[in-house]
């Protein structure tokens, strides 16, 4: 069982940035086994439904943004040290919200993306974000 580990979360005034990371742990995973692994990241605020924010390629050659967060977040991937990451800037207010990422194991692929939760394999526990006004 593969567990996602979030971190970099936090409190920011609005305009400002943030830099989440997610790393695989809880069993050994290989960077061979990272490199097969198509990445998203999804966020889910109070009251609200699990919303898609981010996906990246096995690969990292293929990427994709919900456009609320288009030209501010970006995903990015480290194969190499089998790290996830968000930077998010210009943050503002409505982004407020647990943030999670996600991995889906596709060995016969390296170029797709998934934008549905259903797609994906394993979640981590969430990393908060707040942005004040």
């Amino acid at each position: 069982q593969v567990q996602l580990v979030e971190s970099g979360g936090g409190s920011v005034q609005a305009g400002g940035s943030l830099k989440l990371s997610c790393v695989p742990s809880g069993r050994t995973v290989s960077a061979r086994t990272f490199s097969i692994s198509a990445m998203g990241w999804f966020r889910q605020a109070p009251g609200k439904e699990r919303e898609f924010v981010a996906a990246i390629s096995a690969d990292g050659g293929t990427t994709y943004t919900a456009d609320s967060v288009k030209g501010r977040f970006t995903i990015s991937r480290d194969n190499a040290m089998i790290t996830l990451y968000l930077q998010m800037n210009g943050l503002k207010p409505e982004d407020t919200a647990v943030y999670y990422c996600a991995s889906a194991e596709r060995f016969w692929t390296s170029t797709l993306i998934y934008t549905q939760p259903q797609d994906y394999d394993y979640w981590g526990q969430g990393t908060q974000v707040t942005v004040s006004s």
